[in-house]
């Protein structure tokens, strides 16, 4: 009886962990778009192989150089959406991003919202950091709303999906269509609402990505690499006319119920870090957590 039991019990607890289903897919409403229709480079050129029928790209980061690759245009709400595979091994050191920013019109004062792989050692997970700036750090204080999670699968394996869905009301965060993190507009002042760009890069870190800056970029491991597929780019231009909303998350008042459902499974079982759980920050600056 106790052996049964036991097994009864394993059973709910691989049923508790298994993934749900969030009942919806944005990542496959919406046709991928060919790089150049998107992007162009921004940095290290050496260092970005785009595939001849623009439907992937290759950067990497060595001692001489990273890569980035940023919008043709600016977009004021939207989803934006790839599908990436990340190196394995040792990557202590290194970022692999895919964010939202203003900071070339901005500087100081920008807005940001980012999906960002922290760099890891061999036998340990990545980090995945989804980040929100709201008129970025011009008085002096850094003030970023991190939140971190490990993923439920292995990031180097094969591609997954990561998006990021901005409108005038939240900000959401997807992996593989399971919403991680939700970002509610609670005021304009905790809220990114000017236009963004999109952009892509991989660099060095070593200051503080992993393990607080401890386990640095080692070049002996170089080149670092990072493919990017399947661009999903459905966004408003900050010229689109009023009425162009970004398409919505799920339901019409945000999330469905089992979105609701799956982030909160992402957050019970993944998440290792929320900036508004540290006793370390000062909570003044980020209102938005009482």
């Amino acid at each position: 009886m106790a052996l049964l039991l036991h097994f009864v019990f394993l059973c709910i607890l691989h049923h508790t962990n298994a993934q749900p289903s969030p009942g919806y897919y944005p990542s496959y409403r919406f046709r991928s778009r060919g790089f150049y229709q998107v992007f162009n480079n921004l940095w290290g050129p050496q260092h970005q192989s785009v595939s001849r029928d623009q439907s992937s790209v290759t950067i990497w980061l060595d001692r001489n150089s990273g890569s980035g690759f940023k919008s043709n245009r600016p977009f004021r709400n939207g989803y934006f959406g790839a599908s990436i595979k990340l190196q394995s091994g040792y990557t202590a050191g290194v970022i692999t991003a895919f964010y939202l920013s203003n900071n070339q019109v901005h500087p100081g004062y920008h807005d940001e919202v980012d999906i960002e792989f922290l760099g890891t050692t061999p036998g340990r997970p990545y980090t995945l950091q989804t980040n929100v700036y709201v008129r970025g750090s011009g008085d002096g204080r850094i003030i970023g709303r991190e939140m971190k999670f490990h993923l439920w699968f292995d990031p180097t394996a094969a591609f997954h999906n990561y998006a990021i869905l901005w409108n005038q009301n939240e900000i959401i965060f997807f992996v593989d269509d399971i919403p991680i993190r939700r970002y509610p507009r609670k005021s304009v002042g905790t809220f990114p609402l000017r236009p963004m760009w999109l952009y892509a890069s991989i660099w060095d870190a070593s200051s503080w990505a992993t393990d607080d800056g401890r386990s640095k970029a080692d070049y002996r491991y170089q080149p670092f690499v990072a493919q990017f597929t399947r661009f999903a780019v459905r966004a408003c231009s900050p010229s689109s006319p009023p009425r162009c909303h970004a398409p919505g998350a799920g339901g019409r008042g945000g999330l469905t119920g089992s979105q609701f459902a799956a982030m909160r499974w992402a957050q019970a079982h993944y998440m290792v870090y929320n900036y508004c759980r540290d006793p370390k920050r000062d909570h003044s600056l980020t209102p938005e957590c009482f």
